[in-house]
């Protein structure tokens, strides 16, 4: 390594070993400080005055291309994570979202944005690749941005990302459609991306079927189970090798490095992979994020002082009210949910990188276009938190109103009941418990927070019984009858949630039966300190009658069977009642 590579290197390991620790002690989103160390670190910031003083160099970062080449490893890292995180089945049940919603997002968007482009007289072949390739969204952002509001695996965050998604498979496809508007597009450019879009799907088919019969069996060996070393290389040898397969054939690194996390999703390596790769995500992406702060130009955006915001604004406004209304309308979510996901997906993409070089080296747009858009996407990247955070609100805001409304209306159903029970979650276990106290003709009263659940519910045979709101609201509870209720049974799939229930309510109702759904041991013994009369834990009643069919099946009398796991029940819950939460 050289002794210029060297300075970077320990440059940007100081920024992030110093800059992360003072943020998070500011509170200040992680994202947005490392933009502005790239603003400040760049060639364009303080490494400007480099010149006069030799001294400046030394903290500054001039080679900001193979920074960038470098930092797209950070985007390869995270769509891995990404993969980690799913598996074919849930990534298939997303496939109305991806081939619709983000079909549709990207043709909606491209074409209002390159009306626009040709309205400020760019030529028509122009103002379209201007309109693809601010279509597009960044997925390193909006991954880090809906991570950070915990909305990931949220039907927002499903849908955003089914979205993203589609925007990186779209990438070659809108290189290809880039190069015939240079050379005036016809049949053969047809032809060109029909022939495109088969290799895509004929590689990801191939690499995955292949990597299924590889992968799971070469990291058993017990070779690399015996050395943790050769593990972790074949882990990143998966992860890079699989991202250059893609690459060669046309794809983007991001997906490939998407398809070897789905091919460790549903084995028994998932947590230990995430692991592993967490650091080397965190150090790449930041430095993502830092070599898009150095694109930025703060003369250039002095040059233009008024359209340059205009077009940012204008921008995430577009973007914004095209992806709300596909998921307002399509999705079927809240508005307020729905314009929070165009928020988030409001900023240019990483991609505009490529697809704008790519146009300027076919002189379908000249250099000056390629660095004000360029710019535009940056800009919009550095304000992506700031616009994040007031679609965060609003869609807060509108839950709050939703659970204040379900308190204050349809008070009726609890006039007259006495000995019900109070449901607190309408999950799959909320729904079964419904089932059994429906068939034994007892009468119970749901209340759930999702939405989506309560509207599937009261289509069905349900009916009038499931309310919308938060079953840690003893006003609400107190509506729904609560002093007269037999019991609440509180079967929420959060364990925060269940906690905090637990606990509101049996601040107010002292004398409340509260039964809960525990996910284990540690769990149940928390519920219990917090209030809970009675607590099933998931974990260790599946073990029970699991253990009591071995028994069975080893032999041993039902009664007898019945008898040994009813000690074990009585020991296990005497621990729960006893041993202090850790």
């Amino acid at each position: 390594m050289s002794a210029h590579h060297l300075r970077e290197a320990l440059l940007f390991l100081a920024l992030a070993g110093i800059l992360v620790p003072v943020l998070q002690r500011l509170r200040v989103n992680q994202m947005l400080g490392f933009l502005v160390a790239g603003i400040l670190f760049g060639p364009h910031g303080i490494g400007d005055w480099a010149g006069g003083a030799p001294w400046l160099a030394l903290v500054t970062f001039q080679d900001v291309e193979r920074i960038k080449s470098l930092a797209e490893l950070g985007i390869v890292f995270l769509m891995f994570m990404i993969g980690l995180e799913l598996s074919p089945t849930r990534l298939w049940s997303l496939r109305r979202d991806v081939f619709g919603t983000g079909a549709a997002q990207v043709g909606i968007t491209a074409s209002v944005i390159g009306l626009c482009a040709y309205l400020f007289g760019n030529p028509p072949a122009a103002a379209m690749a201007i309109g693809l390739t601010l279509a597009m969204s960044s997925t390193a952002v909006a991954i880090e941005l809906m991570s950070k509001q915990h909305a990931l695996k949220t039907a927002l965050g499903q849908k955003c990302f089914a979205i993203l998604m589609l925007q990186d498979l779209a990438v070659v496809p809108a290189l290809i459609l880039v190069e015939g508007l240079a050379g005036g597009g016809g049949q053969a450019l047809a032809w060109t991306l029909l022939v495109a879009v088969a290799k895509a799907a004929a590689t990801i088919t191939l690499l995955y079927l292949v990597g299924r019969r590889v992968a799971k069996p070469l990291l058993s060996s017990a070779a690399v189970q015996r050395q943790p070393d050769v593990f972790v290389a074949l882990i990143l040898l998966m992860v890079l090798g699989i991202a250059a397969l893609t690459a060669a054939s046309g794809l983007s690194l991001a997906l490939g490095a998407l398809l070897a996390g789905l091919l460790l999703a549903d084995t028994e390596f998932q947590y230990e992979v995430e692991i592993i790769v967490e650091p080397f995500k965190g150090l790449l992406m930041g430095l993502f994020f830092m070599a898009v702060g150095m694109a930025v130009d703060l003369r250039l955006v002095a040059a233009f002082p008024l359209l340059l915001p205009a077009s940012v604004l204008g921008l995430l406004a577009i973007k914004a009210a095209v992806v709300a209304l596909l998921l307002g309308g399509w999705g079927r979510l809240g508005w307020a949910t729905a314009l929070q996901g165009g928020l988030l997906l409001g900023q240019g993409g990483e991609f505009a990188f490529i697809i704008l070089a790519y146009a300027v080296s076919t002189r379908l747009l000249t250099p000056e276009a390629s660095q004000f858009l360029l710019l535009v996407v940056s800009l919009s990247m550095l304000i992506a938190p700031a616009a994040a955070a007031v679609g965060a609100a609003l869609a807060r805001r509108e839950r709050a109103g939703r659970e204040a409304a379900a308190s204050n209306s349809e008070p009726q159903p609890a006039a007259d009941l006495s000995g019900h029970v109070i449901i607190g979650g309408f999950g799959r276990v909320g729904r079964l418990i419904a089932d059994v106290l429906d068939r034994q003709g007892i009468r119970y009263i749901a209340v759930e927070r999702d939405r989506h659940l309560v509207d599937h519910a009261r289509g069905q045979r349900h009916g009038e019984r499931v309310f919308s709101g938060d079953a840690a609201l003893p006003e609400l509870l107190r509506r729904l009858g609560v002093n007269e209720a037999a019991c609440v049974v509180l079967t929420m799939d959060d364990p925060h949630a269940a906690l905090h229930a637990v606990g509101a309510l049996r601040r107010h109702y002292p004398q409340l039966c509260l039964l809960a759904r525990a996910r284990d041991e540690k769990h149940a013994r928390a519920l219990k300190q917090a209030g809970a009369t009675e607590v099933v834990s998931e974990a260790i009643e599946s073990g029970l009658q699991l253990a009591g069919f071995a028994l069975g099946a080893a032999g041993m009398s039902m009664g007898a069977a019945g008898f040994h796991i009813g000690q074990e029940r009585a020991d296990l819950l005497a621990r729960i009642d006893d041993r202090p939460a850790v």
